[in-house]
């Protein structure tokens, strides 16, 4: 009888030891597609004891993507990551299958997020191998703030970046990166909102000139220039035209009012949108200095305002007012009444007939 007792304690014992292990892992609540999900956690088994850390795919049920095995570190932890390329954007988890105590954490909902699709490229995806790497395209995501690019080699080392570059009104950017080698190359793009996603440009050697004479395109680069302005300090602006249409517009998100003259003095104001289209203008450029004054319609309102030129020689922020803003615009004189003269006669006259009739009293 004591045997079984005995026998009974030791399973006992045994048992509680076995539900006393605890597991606790740790991964990101959400990642871009693309990026490696890594997933870490401690625990109270042994050193070198293996571990399943399984990932799904939840969509109405659960649906098993991979199996890694981890092993238990000295300092009680472990460690391993899921490649997400060409995984759909979605809801995943990520769970230790084991049966762990009432403390242990073993399984986590990561978000695979995929924006891919804010990047349009508008530079070809194959190019011929001439030192250069363009890359042009539109970003969608949030127009007017810029985007940053970074640019690796074919042997995966970065030789741009990162780095940000300006985008106009539509979301447009550009940027020649130098190379030296044939390849492919992957270009990352990030904005305020975190990792977009990476486009891929294929350089190759360079082709037989066609016999056909090439498609020339001409492009009008898009200038800009940054400052603060509010409605008790105006934002003031030099834009150097070219000849032919210049055209002039703010960034949005604020209700701005444009003031605009050339070195004539001949200032027209223009308030025509709110808040979340852009202020713009054209005017025929004549290779002289259009000055722009710029403030936000509200009192209240103090933010930064960015100017964009297109089609000018150069646009740049200046620290006081112009005169042409300063003395106000000229005024243009008005022909005087032809009843002015004939109203000076008959007054008089008038006066002439009471100073006679005065005297006759």
């Amino acid at each position: 009888m004591k045997k079984i007792v005995l026998l009974l304690i030791g399973l006992s014992f045994l048992f509680g030891c076995a539900s006393a292990y605890t597991v606790m892992i740790e991964a990101p609540d959400s990642i871009p597609v693309g990026k490696p999900l890594v997933v870490t956690g401690n625990t109270t088994y042994g050193i070198g004891t293996p571990i399943d850390v399984v990932l799904y795919y939840q969509v109405t049920t659960s649906t098993e993507v991979e199996r890694k095995v981890a092993y238990i570190q000295s300092d009680k932890t472990f460690r391993t990551f899921f490649d997400t390329t060409g995984l759909p954007k979605g809801t995943y988890k990520v769970e230790v299958p084991v049966n762990g105590g009432g403390d242990s954490t073993t399984m986590r909902v990561v978000q695979l997020i995929d924006r891919s699709d804010e990047i349009e490229m508008g530079s070809a995806t194959t190019q011929n191998m001439n030192g250069k790497l363009y890359i042009a395209g539109t970003s969608s995501a949030d127009t007017n703030s810029g985007i940053q690019i970074e640019v690796f080699d074919p042997e995966g080392a970065i030789i741009f970046g990162p780095k940000y570059i300006n985008t106009n009104i539509r979301g447009d950017f550009t940027a020649d990166v130098p190379i030296t080698e044939t390849g492919d190359y992957d270009i990352s793009f990030t904005d305020a909102n975190g990792y977009i996603g990476d486009k891929i440009i294929t350089v190759v050697g360079e082709q037989t000139p066609a016999t056909t004479a090439p498609l020339v395109t001409t492009t009008v680069a898009t200038l800009s220039a940054h400052a603060t302005a509010s409605r008790d300090d105006p934002a003031y602006f030099a834009v150097l035209t070219r000849t032919g249409p210049v055209s002039v517009s703010t960034s949005s998100s604020i209700d701005w009012v444009i003031e605009y003259s050339f070195e004539d003095g001949n200032i027209r104001t223009v308030n025509a949108n709110g808040g979340n289209t852009p202020e713009s203008v054209v005017v025929t450029g004549n290779g002289k200095t259009l000055f722009v004054k710029v403030y936000p319609y509200l009192y209240s309102v103090t933010s930064d305002v960015t100017l964009y030129a297109r089609n000018a020689r150069a646009v740049s922020v200046l620290s006081t007012s112009p005169p042409v803003f300063s003395s106000g615009a000229p005024q243009t004189p008005t022909q005087s009444s032809p009843l002015l003269p004939v109203m000076g006669v008959v007054g008089v006259v008038a006066g002439i007939f009471l100073a006679h009739r005065f005297r006759r009293s």
